[in-house]
């Protein structure tokens, strides 16, 4: 009787006047709770095989409940960690926009692999990536994490997309014999207007372009990643002004009820009766774009995790790209002032030519000091101002504090205090160190 109220919780007692068996409900580490068979006085007393009944009842249910109790918790930690391996915001590159969505699956199924990004790159590029690993398993979401953490490491590197994926598929053979996953890797140039995508067995892009026509890019499929020996093969593809291009995963597109080319067309489809719907000139609301792609699906269509990742295409013009080439000499840092002078003017932007002025001589100056081949400088316009300068040495810059009478060292010192933002990646070739500075609209 004293464990009464511990079976059974506060407040609850055996009614009275009945005869009872209290059996405990006995989890795999603790007592979980109580099962209480209860018979009136007028019907006969328990026997010991309604003793033994009551046990087994007991027994299954506790097991029943432990195990719901567990795939429950693991399912919660799975999509936990799931969702704090995808990008909390996407960046806000020159010459695109982006949106993305992710959902998970319904509660029928365990969690996924799924993932997406989106990784600025030097020349205002950016890289878009979206994968699948195969599998529902907190050991999915595990190695998407992975992969995904691997995929931005390759893409600081600045390697062409189906290299990517060649290291991509030898990272997966390390984490084990079945590690798979799908994955496309797209990189899009604002300036030539161009995409570059390598696949790796994933469902193919669809672009819509800017007249409400959608097509299905051909794009070689490859095998999955993971598989081993195998080579990937990118495509160099025009990416219109005004166009969108929609990466997503299979969950999109495939279920019980539609194979993946069905749904495909249908995403086509739909795509394509949303944008005639904003008409010929305009492009549909990227956000509201999203929202009605994943309003496609329908009640059996929830059986796997989806990622989508759009991308709207605005280019930068030529007429606001400035690049030139510069000796590795004494006298670039001047003519890389004069350049950048002749350009701010040329654009309407002279307010900022003394700062520009002192932080492109300021890099161009670090620059030349250490490289052997010629230094880029490129200046690009839209609604900030962004100076690139790269050169052949792949020692990234670091910002020190230089002591009181030091000659030098106070460089990035000042890059940090007049520019909005600024940076530095290594390539393969060597580096890119640039800045951004807001214009007067900011």
């Amino acid at each position: 009787r004293a464990a009464l109220p511990e079976l059974l919780g506060a407040g609850r007692t055996v009614p009275s006047g009945h005869r009872a068996i209290l059996a405990p409900l006995r989890g795999r580490r603790r007592v979980i709770g109580a099962a209480v068979f209860l018979r009136g006085t007028e019907r006969p007393p328990f026997e010991a095989n309604d003793l033994l009944v009551a046990a087994q009842l007991a027994t299954h249910t506790a097991l029943g409940i432990d195990k719901a109790v567990l795939y429950g918790r693991e399912a919660y930690i799975a999509d936990e960690l799931q969702r704090t391996m995808l990008p909390d915001s996407l960046p806000q590159p020159t010459g695109v926009r982006l949106a993305s969505r992710y959902l998970p699956a319904a509660e029928t199924a365990r969690v996924g692999g799924d993932w997406y990004d989106a990784i600025p790159l030097p020349g205002s590029r950016v890289a878009l990536v979206v994968g699948d690993v195969m599998g529902h398993s907190m050991t999915s979401a595990a190695i998407m994490g992975q992969l995904r953490t691997t995929a931005q490491t390759l893409a600081g590197l600045d390697l062409p997309p189906q290299e990517v994926l060649h290291h991509l598929d030898e990272q997966a053979q390390r984490l084990g014999s079945d590690r798979m996953a799908t994955c496309l890797y797209a990189v899009y140039d604002p300036v030539a207007h161009r995409i570059t995508i390598a696949n790796a067995g994933h469902p193919p892009p669809v672009l819509l372009h800017l007249g409400g026509r959608a097509e299905v890019l051909r794009v070689p499929p490859g095998a999955p990643i993971g598989v081993g020996g195998v080579d990937f093969e990118a495509v160099e593809l025009d990416a219109p002004a005004g166009a969108t291009l929609l990466l997503y995963t299979d969950g999109l597109v495939e279920s019980r009820l539609r194979d993946v080319w069905t749904g495909i067309e249908q995403l086509r489809e739909r795509l394509a009766t949303t944008a005639r719907l904003t008409g010929p000139d305009h492009s549909p609301p990227l956000e509201a774009l999203c929202d009605d792609v994943l309003d496609m699906l329908g009640p059996g269509d929830r059986d796997d995790d989806i990622a989508l990742l759009a991308a709207r295409f605005d280019g930068i013009a030529p007429s606001d790209v400035a690049y030139w080439f510069l000796e590795p000499e004494d006298s670039a840092p001047g003519r890389a002032r004069r350049l950048a002078r002749r350009a701010l003017s040329r654009w309407g932007l002279e307010e900022l030519s003394d700062s520009v002025e002192l932080l492109v001589s300021e890099v161009v100056t670090n620059a030349v000091r250490y490289a052997e081949r010629p230094v880029t400088l490129r200046l690009l316009r839209t609604d900030i101002l962004r100076c690139e300068v790269g050169d052949d040495s792949p020692q990234l810059p670091r910002q020190r504090r230089a002591r009181d009478m030091d000659e030098g060292g106070r460089g990035l010192f000042l890059v940090n205090r007049l520019a909005r933002r600024w940076g530095a990646t290594r390539l393969s070739t060597g580096k890119v160190v640039w800045f951004e500075m807001p214009t007067r609209g900011q």
